[in-house]
């Protein structure tokens, strides 16, 4: 039995029974690390050796969206507007970290940003809205390295070191999902760290000043914060623990309800395990949270207070429309691509 063929077998037996992954047909066999929704026809997803895929029929079909001389790069993070307009951020050391931006669906790209900073090693970016959008990389020489654009990637400045708060010994972010960053509104910005400590740091302004506070996130190699999202300038949440524990259920959430400046609250439940990626869902009125990673994936209906599991199938990543969130894809293994589905209607108020 293939491992695709497990992974349904298990999915058969043991999903949810008011909502499933609905496994798509994603026309690659590559890993697959990260996935920007649209709406509920258009999503685009992104991962090693240079793909992109995307969809515009709700995930009938997926299609490439090849990016030029691109195979040697590993494509972490998608950020998609229309089925026409899109970014793909790659990461590694040098100028393997790069930004791309397509405005024709993927038949041409533009090669926007590429790292020119010794030991810099990009880990993520977001947007506010097509226009204005900031990237962040792990520290180089105690000093975070963040870069705009107010121009829709036309030109990539660089935050001055002055307005960021020093780095730790032994501090980095992680690219696992390219959602270690998150915006809110049209100024907001948060990005999660890990190693000797999980801090999150926060910009109220676009980057121009910044503050830091630490997480109760689990710490050490291979641990801290690896995906963000803020449904408010106050409120939001942190998922991640240790990637190389991924079983372990503990120091892999946290809620805030001050934009993370001082206190964040571990879950009376947590997730299953080590969670690379969280998302909105919106259901009964409600804002829930869904959170995936190799181990399973998670829900929260409670707006991460606390957490049930969804499904023991393994993903990178997870996505959801920003207006009508009623549905999410998700990523991961061997082209592996779902569609979150719901078997039961949800309950009338």
């Amino acid at each position: 039995m293939t491992m695709g063929a497990v992974w349904l077998a298990t999915w058969l037996a043991l999903g949810s029974a008011d909502m499933k992954w609905e496994p798509q047909a994603s026309g690659t066999a590559v890993r697959l690390r990260g996935v920007s929704a649209v709406d509920g026809r258009v999503a685009w997803a992104s991962g090693d050796k240079g793909t992109v895929v995307r969809t515009t029929d709700g995930g009938k079909t997926w299609t490439r969206a090849p990016v030029p001389e691109a195979d040697a790069l590993d494509f972490r993070d998608v950020d998609a507007f229309s089925d026409r307009t899109a970014y793909v951020l790659s990461i590694g050391a040098g100028d393997k970290s790069r930004i791309y931006k397509t405005t024709d669906g993927g038949a041409h790209w533009t090669l926007q940003f590429t790292n020119a900073v010794p030991g810099a090693f990009f880990n993520g970016m977001a947007f506010w809205d097509e226009q204005h959008g900031i990237a962040f990389s792990d520290p180089v020489n105690g000093h975070f390295v963040v870069i705009t654009t107010e121009d829709g990637g036309a030109t990539w400045k660089p935050v001055p070191e002055g307005a960021l708060p020093a780095a730790l010994a032994g501090e980095a972010g992680f690219a696992a999902s390219g959602t270690s960053i998150a915006v809110y509104g049209t100024s907001h910005v948060w990005f999660g760290l890990g190693g000797s400590i999980a801090r999150v740091l926060h910009s109220a302004d676009r980057g121009k000043t910044w503050g830091i506070a630490p997480t109760p996130l689990a710490t050490g190699e291979g641990a801290g914060v690896f995906s963000l999202y803020f449904w408010s300038p106050m409120a939001g949440v942190a998922v991640g623990g240790n990637y190389k524990q991924p079983e372990v259920a503990t120091g892999n959430a946290a809620l805030t309800l001050d934009a993370g400046k001082r206190k964040w609250t571990v879950p009376g439940k947590p997730p299953g395990g080590y969670r690379s990626c969280v998302a909105p869902l919106t259901r009964e009125r409600k804002l829930w949270l869904v959170a995936v990673g190799p181990t399973g994936s998670d829900v929260s209906k409670d707006a991460g207070r606390t957490w049930e599991p969804l499904d023991p199938a393994g993903f990178h990543a997870v996505a959801t429309p920003p207006r009508a969130r009623d549905t999410a894809w998700a990523v991961g293994e061997e082209g592996r691509i779902a569609k979150l589905v719901f078997t039961a209607a949800p309950k009338q108020p």
